[in-house]
């Protein structure tokens, strides 16, 4: 499986999935969930309303509508506290669990937004290493290529420097 990162507006990208940085509700949000849902059309809303939860570090899986990818993977990742371990184990599982997803339905391609290091105020120096460390180390039959794309200058030097090292 090939790891890059690309600099951009998730919403864009010629991929088979894009990750959703949801909520527990999967209502549509700020950041990268609000553009998501934005460019996906209100079709997204009613899919994610039928579905209506999902847990923290869990994923599951909806049409993109009007997106250009076929999938929207929602992954809630958590709100930054006070348990370091307990959020590092939850945000890799986010990420596990829209990798397992992306298997599911058979995407080969899929893009990943900074999970939790926006509005969730994770840790973002933290937040990238988890998220290059679980991508690179989880199974994922069939995926061949991952992108992290970052919103801004400083996100996309933290995923160049941790996927050169």
């Amino acid at each position: 499986m090939r790891v890059e990162t690309w600099q951009g507006d998730i919403t864009t990208l010629d991929v088979d999935a894009v990750v959703n940085a949801a909520n527990e509700h999967l209502a549509r949000g700020s950041g990268v969930c609000g553009a998501i849902f934005a460019a996906a059309g209100p079709e997204l809303d009613v899919a994610c309303a039928a579905i209506g939860h999902c847990d923290t570090g869990d994923a599951v899986v909806t049409p993109g509508f009007a997106l250009a990818s076929r999938w929207v993977i929602h992954a809630v990742g958590p709100i930054h506290g006070d348990d370091p371990q307990r959020d590092a184990d939850r945000l890799a599982s986010a990420y596990r669990r829209a990798l397992d997803a992306a298997v599911e339905v058979g995407a080969r391609s899929i893009a990943f937004p900074a999970i939790s290091s926006g509005v969730y105020g994770y840790p973002p120096d933290e937040a990238a290493a988890i998220a290059v460390s679980t991508v690179r180390s989880h199974p994922a039959p069939g995926v061949d290529r991952v992108v992290l794309v970052a919103f801004d200058d400083a996100t996309a030097r933290r995923y160049h420097d941790l996927l050169q090292a």
